[in-house]
């Protein structure tokens, strides 16, 4: 559930077990695809050896590169790195002779074993290039879908004191926040700043959130409309919350929405906690 969001209803035992099930099986997921990246060519190995003198060396090569493809799909940069490497040691040893061990006598199979190795590695990193891409336009879409919600909730009339309330929940789910709150107070003094560009500066400081993720303090964005300041959002994260620059924009975007909201209908007055 989403910081600051109110569940409808309790969740059941059902839910929770269901819940601690997934946790569990992200948290062993990646020990698992490695595991699963040293095995699967072994087990090919075995499964193939009836056919070692029927079957080409360089078909028994494709078989084990489209397991690395496979196995590259589902893991990590490691992972493919581990697949290729034990896919090109299973078809040196089991594949080339000598058999049973890594001397391998024809310069052919020297050329298929180097082969496999590289297309093994290269398939890896494009799997695992790909599949970040993937989750990128995945996150990007949610970040749109926060924005969206405003967008709506302004078309359907709502009034600025409604829609300022809805950008702070949605900042809230967007960057992960402990809290977001409206204000039309100044900061008493200099502080973590949102700025256009959906950089964090802290006075003359650019704050390096790609490797520090969000500092401790209260962060702001500022809230204006026609170039007129009318008040601020206070965000508060756990220190070293990871957050992407496409976030940070789509936050600026949620700064903006409240500000014609505000310069749209009757000022919200909201002075500062203290």
């Amino acid at each position: 559930m989403l910081p600051g969001a109110t569940p409808s209803q309790p969740d059941t035992p059902q839910q929770d077990w269901w819940d601690r099930t997934l946790e569990v099986a992200y948290t062993i997921r990646p020990a698992v695809v490695l595991i699963a990246a040293v095995v699967a060519p072994i087990a090919l190995t075995f499964a193939l050896l009836p056919f070692r003198g029927q079957a080409p060396a360089a078909t028994v090569a494709l078989g084990f590169a489209v397991l690395v493809s496979l196995l590259a799909a589902t893991g990590t940069r490691v992972s493919a790195v581990v697949a290729a490497v034990s896919a090109a040691l299973c078809f040196d040893a089991g594949f080339t002779p000598a058999y049973g061990s890594l001397t391998i006598s024809h310069p052919q199979d020297i050329e298929t074993t180097a082969l496999l190795l590289i297309t093994g590695l290269i398939v890896g990193q494009l799997s695992a290039r790909n599949r970040r891409h993937r989750g990128l336009v995945v996150q990007q879409s949610d970040d749109l879908a926060h924005i969206q919600a405003v967008a709506e909730l302004m078309a359907a009339g709502a009034g600025p004191d409604e829609v300022v309330d809805a950008v702070a929940q949605e900042l809230r789910g967007l960057l992960g926040l402990i809290d977001a709150r409206f204000e039309t107070s100044q900061p008493e003094r200099p502080g973590p700043t949102i700025d256009r560009n959906g950089n964090v500066s802290w006075g003359r400081i650019w704050w390096g959130v790609d490797t520090l993720g969000l500092p401790g303090k209260e962060i702001t964005i500022e809230v204006e409309h026609d170039r007129r300041r009318l008040g601020r959002f206070v965000l508060l994260a756990e220190p070293g919350t990871k957050v992407r620059r496409d976030q940070l924009l789509a936050a600026v975007t949620l700064a903006d929405q409240a500000g014609a909201a505000l310069g749209a209908g009757t000022p919200v007055i909201r002075l500062a906690h203290r």
